[in-house]
């Protein structure tokens, strides 16, 4: 039964760490952009789009789906850096430790 204690402690523990963990995530902040810069995006850790940047030169009403597809795009490249940044975080959260496949946290 301590072994049962102990693992009951220890799930506590990385419950509390988990939650840390969580609030932080508001807290990063990603950069993503597109277009050789001409499109820039910030994502918080949550996936929350925080400010668009739009170089001035890409206002055409004439290349407006083009300025479209470039928002997409920077937006998609910081929410890949937010996943890959909160994976490194869980990872050191749990001391190495996997997720098992197709198991993602919520946020």
């Amino acid at each position: 039964m301590k072994n049962l204690g102990q693992m009951m402690k220890q799930a506590q523990e990385m419950q509390a760490k988990m939650a840390e963990m969580q609030s932080r995530l508001g807290e990063i902040e990603v950069p993503g952009q597109a277009g050789a810069g001409m499109i820039a995006v910030v994502l918080n850790g949550k996936g929350e789009l925080r400010s668009l940047k739009i170089d001035p030169k890409l206002v055409d009403p004439a290349e407006i789906e083009v300025l479209e597809d470039l928002i997409v795009a920077a937006f998609n490249d910081a929410k890949g850096k937010v996943e890959e940044a909160v994976q490194a975080e869980t990872s050191k959260l749990m001391g190495g430790l996997k997720l098992p496949p197709g198991m993602k946290l919520p946020f």
